[in-house]
């Protein structure tokens, strides 16, 4: 049974937690406190994939005071040899007395094992303080192991009358500064950020993280099924870029390949990629979040599909009119029973626009996550 403290402690574990959430991928941020005595004695998170685990980072700063204290960890300490040793080993050789766990790992490589390596060696463990917030901060990690594709979060700038671009495609800017720049820490936190070859046709971009401080910088993804990206694309500079084609020309991926990109051709028979196999693909690669920052095309097709989980909207207080341009090509409904329902999220002013977060209300693996967290 939970005691009164626990709360306040695992609170804790988990803002250590979200100090990882640029660069942990394709490994869940963790959190991990060492309480004895009611004191804190030791801390930890985990940081970049390949680096120590939280756990580790709280055990060092609690040396001989680990023994008999109580570790808060926000996920369930991992039980095999990775890139690391196993946690739970590390959490008995402390010896620690007690484990509160947020939620089990969904990795089927520990899934519950290593809560029973703790139990095995005597030590209490109770599980389940605060799951819904833990499973939240790793939302794309639970997605990617729970289903084999990340979660997916479609990113729009919009007007009121929910437009993103003039009809002569002009887009820039519709929101203000403050957005563009917030935009900068959902790239940061994503896996890989893909788009259409439209868009990079239309505005040249990078879609990098600038502005902020990161670990690492997402991988660029770029859907392009008949090959049109030329060769001297800005989102080809540095390397890190993924283009998803449908057509296998030896010149064109010679040549896309000799500027940097790695190209991979998944046809869906149609002429178009197969965006199921994309993110599985994205999947395999590690991939947790991927930030979607496209048009209307390619917005409408993975949400056809069934393929998003989240939609990020930036509404500037303007209104573009009917011969704008739309946020996605849905098609004509025929039927309400057609529509995408939606579940509120967070709803806050960024500078003079708002940003709304929404979940899609037919996705069962993340609809259990899906809340009013905040109006602001």
């Amino acid at each position: 049974m939970f005691r009164v403290e626990d709360s306040k402690w695992m609170a804790q574990a988990l803002r250590l937690a979200e100090r990882g959430m640029y660069g942990t991928s394709p490994n869940p941020r963790v959190g991990c406190v060492l309480v004895r005595d009611e004191k804190l004695v030791g801390s930890g998170w985990h940081k970049r994939a390949g680096e120590p685990h939280a756990e580790i980072y709280a055990q060092r700063e609690a040396g001989t005071s680990a023994r008999g204290a109580t570790a808060y960890v926000t996920l369930e300490p991992c039980s095999h040899h990775g890139r690391t040793p196993p946690c739970a080993d590390a959490l008995i050789a402390a010896g620690v007395a007690r484990v509160v766990v947020a939620t089990t790992d969904a990795n089927p490589l520990v899934s519950g094992n290593g809560i029973a390596t703790l139990r095995a060696a005597g030590i209490e463990v109770e599980c389940g303080l605060m799951e819904a917030a833990a499973r939240e901060l790793n939302a794309g990690f639970f997605a990617r192991m729970t289903r084999g594709i990340p979660f997916v979060r479609c990113k729009t700038g919009m007007s009121l009358d929910g437009r993103t671009a003039l009809a002569n495609g002009v887009s820039q800017w519709i929101t203000g500064s403050e957005a563009r720049l917030d935009v900068q820490h959902w790239r940061a936190r994503s896996c890989a950020v893909l788009t259409g070859i439209n868009t990079v046709l239309a505005d040249d971009a990078q879609l990098n993280v600038r502005e902020i401080e990161t670990l690492r910088q997402p991988l660029r993804v770029v859907l392009d099924s008949q090959l049109r990206m030329p060769p001297g694309a800005r989102i080809l500079q540095g390397g890190n870029t993924l283009i998803y084609a449908a057509l296998h020309d030896e010149r064109k991926i010679s040549l896309l390949q000799g500027a940097g990109a790695t190209v991979v051709v998944l046809p869906d028979g149609n002429g178009r990629v197969d965006l199921n196999a994309m993110l599985r693909d994205l999947a395999q690669r590690g991939c947790n979040e991927v930030l979607v920052e496209a048009g209307a095309v390619l917005n409408g097709a993975l949400l056809r599909a069934g393929l998003v989980d989240e939609l990020l909207l930036y509404i500037a207080p303007q209104l573009l009119g009917d011969m704008a341009r739309g946020m996605a090509c849905l098609g004509e409904l025929s039927s309400l029973d057609q529509r995408v329902d939606l579940v509120w999220k967070d709803v806050r002013q960024v500078g003079q626009d708002l940003r709304i977060t929404v979940r899609v209300a037919n996705n069962g693996v993340i609809h259990a996550l899906a809340c009013i967290q905040s109006i602001k």
